[in-house]
């Protein structure tokens, strides 16, 4: 008897195991999915151009006579699953980063543009102008090659030099932190925020409604860009870290920080205002000090998540419906800068699409 029972057992587990791994892996079934750039500009040269003379390419001595360049624009990856949601997700990365942000993660599991698709929203995912697939910059650059790995493991609060913090939610495998530096990404041209707002603004206009996703740089972009356009029908922002706005005349203080300080900007109050329409939520991870302390890289996020509460107030006292979300409050401690790529991301999508549900954003 026990004997069969221990056969039973087994049994069952080989089942379960096979049952989970293979819900896991079922098929995510599209009916479209594509690529196209968006908005940006058109450099042209003086001159005319001469087939003869010019129509070799030749790099050291290349004439621009009458040539001209597309640059300034964003490229855009989108698939719409089987049974599609009304507004889809718009998914834009930070600073450094690109649309891998939210594609298979480090450790090689999948990231929201899976898990999202997974649960029946379209996606659209995007290289802002001048970084990633969106290289081409009608104004020149000097990309520099300084070994900074370290200072970007701090900054993105996975640890300090190459130590990781304590019960971190990123894999300690060296596989995936080698995946997690190589998703840095230069920027091929100056970066002017608003040359980025037009063309995610073009994105939705294109689109129409939808849900825009920001992570850190594009936070504050993000809140601008909805400023701009009303077709922007919720917000979800991880971790913004710059270009907070307020009214004119309730602009605040400058927070100073070790390593630097934290402005916000000020905008019409009728401007502002178009925030208070929309529902937006904004999310902080781990490792993120009350108080001033020694290391600037964390120092940053002390003042970011203080202009965010500042923000948050702000807009709500004006009539709008912003949330503003510390992670280890809900339980999931741990979180780094990229909270949608950590080991727990599918409880960070959990709390993010029951967001969405209770905003009837679904």
């Amino acid at each position: 008897m026990k004997n069969i029972k221990t056969k039973w057992i087994l049994l069952l587990t080989v089942l379960l195991w096979v049952y989970g791994t293979h819900a896991q892996k079922q098929p995510i079934t599209l009916v479209e999915q594509g690529t196209f750039a968006i908005g940006g500009t058109i450099k042209t040269s003086e001159g005319t151009f001469d087939p003869i003379a010019h129509g070799a390419f030749n790099p050291k001595n290349q004439s621009t006579q009458g040539q001209t360049l597309h640059g300034d624009h964003a490229s855009v990856l989108y698939q719409i699953p089987a049974e599609p949601r009304k507004l889809p997700l718009v998914f834009w990365h930070g600073y450094g980063q690109s649309m891998r942000t939210w594609q298979t993660t480090p450790d090689g599991r999948e990231g929201f543009q899976s898990i999202f698709l997974r649960r029946d929203f379209p996606v659209y995912l995007l290289d802002q102008p001048r970084r990633g697939l969106s290289g081409r910059s009608t104004e020149p650059i000097t990309i520099s090659a300084g070994t900074d790995d370290q200072l970007w493991f701090g900054i993105f609060r996975v640890g300090v030099g190459k130590e990781y913090y304590p019960d971190v939610q990123f894999s300690k495998d060296p596989e995936a932190l080698n995946q997690y530096f190589r998703q840095i990404t230069p920027d091929t041209g100056p970066l002017d925020i608003m040359v980025n707002i037009d063309a995610v603004s073009a994105l939705f206009d294109k689109i129409g409604d939808g849900i825009l996703v920001t992570h850190s740089h594009s936070g504050g972009q993000g809140w601008m860009t909805a400023l701009k356009n009303d077709k922007i029908k919720g917000i979800v922002a991880f971790e913004p870290g710059s270009n907070f706005v307020f009214p004119e005349g309730e602009v605040p203080e400058t927070i100073p920080y070790v390593g630097g300080a934290l402005s916000a900007r000020g905008v019409p109050l009728a401007e502002f205002k178009r925030l208070t329409k929309i529902p937006i939520i904004i999310y902080y991870g781990d490792y993120i000090p009350d108080t001033p302390v020694e290391n600037p890289a964390q120092e940053q996020w002390r003042a970011a998540l203080a202009m965010a509460r500042l923000w948050t107030a702000t807009v709500n006292k004006h009539g709008g419906d912003v949330t503003l979300v510390q992670l280890p409050d809900k339980g999931l401690k741990g979180n780094t800068h990229f909270p949608m790529s950590d080991l727990n991301n599918e409880k960070i999508a959990d709390l993010m699409y029951d967001w969405l549900e209770k905003k009837n954003l679904n």
